[in-house]
Order: C-alpha cells, then sequence, then structure tokens
C-alpha cells in the first residue's frame, strides 16, 4: 500500500518548511488522526530526512494548534475539541461578517465576476463528491471575499486563522446532508454582496458559520459517544 505522507517538494523552500507543510497538510486532511503519535524517528524514516527538519516541524506545528505535547507520550496531532472550535469560529464569525461588508463596497466588477465563478465552480465541485475538491473550491470562494474589503491587516488576521479553519471546514464538508445548504449559503453570500446589501451578506455569513459549527459539534458528540 503506498503511503499518503510524501515530501510536498519546493525547491524554494527550506527543508524543514517542506516537512511542515507536509506535515501541516496530512493533519488538515485528516491522514494524520486527531489523537495519533508523531514521533521523530519513525515520520523520518517515512519522509526520508533527518530527525531535526521532524522536530523544527513539530515544534512550529504545535504553536499553529495544530500539535500538542502530552506528557510521557510526547507530540500528537490535536483532538478536536468543542472549545478549540468555538474559539476558532468566534472569531472568523466575525471576521467573516466584516469582510462581506466591506466586499459590498468595495469589489471590484472582476472580483464580482470571479465570485460568480467560484460559486458555480463550488457547485459542480459538490457534484463530484469529492471532498477535497469541495474543501478547495470552497477556500478560493471565501478567499475572493477576503481580497474584495481591501485591508492588507483584515486579509492577514485571516490568514492567521486559515490553517486552523481549514480543518474544521473540511470536518464540516465531510457530512454530505450539509452540501446543498453550503450552496444555497453561498448564493445568498454572493447576490447580497453583488446587490450592495450588507445587512444581509452580514447575516448570511454570520449563518454559514453557525451551521458548521452546529454541524462539528453534532461530529465530535456522536464520536465522544462511539468511544464510550
Amino acid at each position: 500500500m503506498q503511503d499518503f505522507l510524501q515530501l510536498d517538494m519546493d525547491e524554494s523552500l527550506p527543508l524543514r518548511d517542506v516537512v511542515c507543510n507536509t506535515l501541516r497538510r496530512a493533519i488538515l486532511l485528516g491522514e494524520l488522526k486527531p489523537g495519533e503519535r508523531l514521533m521523530e524517528i519513525h515520520l523520518a524514516d517515512r519522509l526520508g530526512v533527518s530527525r531535526t527538519p521532524i522536530r523544527e516541524a513539530i515544534r512550529k506545528l504545535e504553536l499553529e494548534g495544530l500539535v500538542t505535547m502530552v506528557p510521557r507520550r510526547g507530540a500528537e496531532v490535536a483532538q478536536i475539541t468543542e472549545k478549540s472550535m468555538n474559539d476558532v469560529l468566534e472569531v472568523r464569525r466575525a471576521l467573516d461578517a466584516l469582510c462581506v461588508e466591506l466586499a459590498c463596497d468595495r469589489i471590484t466588477a472582476e472580483e464580482l465576476e470571479s465570485l460568480r465563478f467560484a460559486c458555480e465552480s463550488f457547485e459542480t465541485a459538490v457534484r463530484t463528491a469529492d471532498i477535497k475538491e469541495i474543501a478547495h473550491a470552497d477556500v478560493a470562494l471565501h478567499d475572493i471575499i477576503v481580497r474584495a474589503t481591501g485591508n492588507q491587516r483584515l486579509i492577514q488576521l485571516v490568514n492567521n486563522l486559515s490553517e486552523q479553519m481549514y480543518r474544521y471546514r473540511f470536518e464540516y464538508i465531510k457530512d454530505t446532508n450539509q452540501h446543498e445548504t453550503l450552496v444555497e449559503e453561498h448564493r445568498i453570500i454572493y447576490q447580497s454582496i453583488l446587490n450592495k446589501d450588507k445587512k444581509t451578506a452580514a447575516e448570511a455569513a454570520k449563518t454559514h458559520i453557525d451551521n458548521q459549527e452546529q454541524a462539528i459539534i453534532r461530529r465530535i458528540r456522536l464520536d465522544r459517544e462511539k468511544k464510550k
């Protein structure tokens, strides 16, 4: 069986960053599972590198909240908990509402066309049932809105949360029952920005996050019940 964990080679980056990007992607996509131990020797063998870049990558991912250090066990993939999710989504909810409000005023005709196309691309991705493709299309759509604000500090704040947000978004998208809801929410957000309707756009952005939060909480509690 082929090992999914392979280096995302980029000759422009130091090896430690390549290793970090590889491990981060594996965590965000669920290829490295919550609670899974990250043993330096084992990972070094799998990736064909020394333990030093593995150690540096783990340290960085710990700062990002994707890895936790557990006494007598060492590093492991951080669990998805209600508290950690609430902390991230609470901030993202406020930022997303601000982004769509600013986009109503500042989005260009070119960006608006890109947003329309992104909505269509998301609907196409949903029909493929490919979770990775759906998640990628979802991120691309939201990135257009964030860039349309023209506020570099806001863009930076959203980007700082993007890795954590992607992890929760990916968990949400796994629930195929939510796909049509996502499509409809994107349509409302697009139409609101097109009409420069800040109130509806902000409410839709908040609802978008609220539905995500509720769906993931259901998954967390269901998983917890299964382990009892």
